[in-house]
């Protein structure tokens, strides 16, 4: 322990933690410890996701009450209501729901399948990256709506050119994020895989797999999205059935409310969808602890 003295011949006693001043000093008391400073979002709030839908949905039932829109350009919640309950009674919002959910589902599956496999074949070996990635990051500068022409020539107009065209816009982000993960695991892992001598179909399914969870789950929320924006465009192109179809013949006359159920159906079918993956990541990746946690 040392003394030592201030310019103002105030002794002050130093400690191996803190200083002691006596009077006359002009060293500072040492202030307590102070808090610790939370830096993330904050605890997650009830029902989050849902208040700025129903924020829409009260706005839209203010305007049209004190007659601030225009029904012929956006019909009110209340006969939109009764559009749904009509369409509901005549059967065709069932029908042209499971066909459009038909075409989403099996366009998801095979665009999910091919988009998977492309990345893990590109992820894992330089000679399946140098003859896939190319392509596919060509498709990527083409957006899927653009090539409706192309295929409408090679399909014709019916279901085989509709789902093509959902599968073409599935593979990219789900090639383009389980790629990216696969390429980003820690190569102590596989340092560690080769010195147990793991087997490659181990080392896939125990090391190669889990890591890229997380970049495929969040490319399944992409896709998942541009199925049901694929839907909406190819269902309006020379159909007979679907949601599409649905709206297209509604805006031949004049429905607005119609028009308005067949949007509100893909919104609650995308936030549906959108949940679904979100409930899936927070299961299947229990084990992270992110900020979103």
């Amino acid at each position: 322990m040392a003394t030592t003295w201030d310019v103002d011949g105030g002794k002050s006693v130093r400690t191996p933690h803190r200083d002691i001043a006596y009077a006359g000093s002009t060293a500072t008391k040492p202030s307590g410890p102070r808090a610790r400073r939370k830096l993330g979002p904050g605890p997650a709030i009830p029902f989050g996701l849902q208040i700025g839908p129903a924020l829409l949905v009260l706005i839209w039932v203010a305007g049209s009450a004190l007659g601030w829109i225009d029904p012929r350009i956006l019909s009110a919640p209340w006969t939109v209501v009764e559009a749904f309950e009509r369409l509901i009674e005549q059967g065709r919002l069932q029908d042209n729901f499971v066909t459009s959910a038909t075409r989403a589902l099996l366009g998801l599956s095979i665009g999910l399948v091919i988009g998977t496999i492309l990345a893990v074949t590109a992820g894992l070996s330089r000679i399946g990256e140098a003859l896939i990635d190319g392509p596919v990051q060509i498709k990527r500068a083409i957006p899927t709506l653009a090539l409706i022409p192309l295929l409408i020539l090679w399909f014709g107009i019916g279901e085989s050119m509709k789902v093509t065209t959902i599968v073409l816009a599935v593979i990219v982000p789900i090639y383009i994020h389980t790629h990216n993960a696969l390429r980003s695991i820690d190569s102590r892992y596989v340092e560690l895989a080769e010195t147990l001598r793991m087997s490659q179909k181990d080392f896939i399914f125990q090391v190669v797999l889990p890591g890229a969870l997380p970049g495929f789950l969040l490319g399944l929320r992409f896709a998942v999205t541009l199925c049901w924006v694929s839907l909406v465009v190819v269902e309006q192109i020379n159909a007979t059935s679907g949601l599409g179809y649905m709206i297209d013949l509604a805006r031949t006359y004049g429905q607005t409310d119609v028009i308005l159920v067949g949007l509100v159906v893909y919104v609650l079918l995308g936030l549906v969808s959108d949940g679904l993956v979100r409930l899936l990541e927070r299961r299947v990746l229990s084990w992270r602890r992110t900020l979103a946690s």
